[in-house]
This record gives structure tokens, C-alpha cells and sequence, in this order.
């Protein structure tokens, strides 16, 4: 979505429940539309299908894009459902750990939202997501992106 708020491209991709593989997907998406006009890739959350966690970082060092990822609620954090969900929980506990801390941030529209950010600052972040927040605190490429993956998922039920 351009800062008009017109919308270029869709892509679409998946991920597996309790996977490791959310941070490729995103990253094949974002290959997959092959522009070189993209400057921020916002997202919904870290934890995603039953959490596999994305990788900021990863995504920054492979697509040489800045990322803001937000939430709307403050938690305490997953650490004991993560050791109490998963065998292997070392390994994914060590993912969500490398997330770092949130920020809580208010928007122009005096709604906070909480986010973590790669390649790029606080207040360019905060920048990014007033542009794209007209009411509320839901972000327009938010609110678009989960609309067409409901969309999506009620097609593939």
C-alpha cells in the first residue's frame, strides 16, 4: 500500500502451525511481487499460526527493507506457554527471546500500540504507522491484509 493509501499488489503466503517457517514466507512474498518501491514492511505480530515466531532481523538482512511490527496489547510475555506448548521449547523460546522488548507508542489519533523495529528508529516508525492510521489503531495495510486473509481462509475451509 502506498502512502495514498492505493493499493499495488497483493501477495499471499502460509505458514505452518507451531512452525519455523513464517519468516521465509514473508520473505518469498515479499520477493514474489518484485518491486523495488517498497520501503517498510509492516506487520500484524511476530507470533503468528500457533507461534512461529518471525525474524526481524532475518527479514532486514534478506530483503534490505526496514520492518515495524505492532501489537495492541501489553502482555507478560509467552515464556511459560512456549515451555509448557512445545517438546523442543529451547530453541523456540531462544526465537522469542531474540524479539527483544516491545515499545508502547501513541498514535496521532491517541490510541497506543505497542511495536519492535529493525533498520529503521522509533520515530520514523511512529511516522510510518500515523501515515497510515486514520482512525483508531489499526494501520490501513493492517486492516486490508487481514481482511483478504479472512477472505482467504474462508475460501480455502
Amino acid at each position: 500500500m502506498r502512502r495514498d493509501l492505493v493499493i499495488d499488489g497483493v501477495a499471499i503466503g502460509s505458514t505452518t502451525l507451531g512452525g519455523n517457517d513464517a519468516t521465509d514466507s514473508i520473505v518469498g512474498m515479499y520477493k514474489s511481487l518484485a518491486r523495488d518501491d517498497i520501503n517498510c514492511i509492516l506487520l500484524d505480530g511476530l507470533v503468528i499460526s500457533m507461534y512461529n515466531i518471525i525474524n526481524g532481523e532475518q527479514i532486514v538482512q534478506e530483503t534490505g527493507i526496514p520492518v515495524v511490527a505492532i501489537t495492541f496489547e501489553d502482555s507478560k510475555g509467552l515464556d511459560g506457554i512456549i515451555k509448557h506448548r512445545f517438546n523442543d521449547w529451547r530453541s523456540k523460546l531462544e526465537q522469542y527471546e531474540k524479539l527483544g522488548q516491545r515499545e508502547r507508542i501513541t498514535l496521532k489519533t491517541g490510541k497506543s500500540l505497542f511495536i519492535r523495529y529493525w533498520e529503521t528508529s522509533n520515530r520514523k516508525a511512529v511516522a510510518i504507522l500515523n501515515s497510515f492510521t486514520l482512525q483508531g489503531s489499526v494501520p490501513e495495510p493492517v486492516r486490508v491484509a487481514k481482511l483478504v486473509a479472512r477472505a482467504c481462509s474462508s475460501i480455502m475451509l
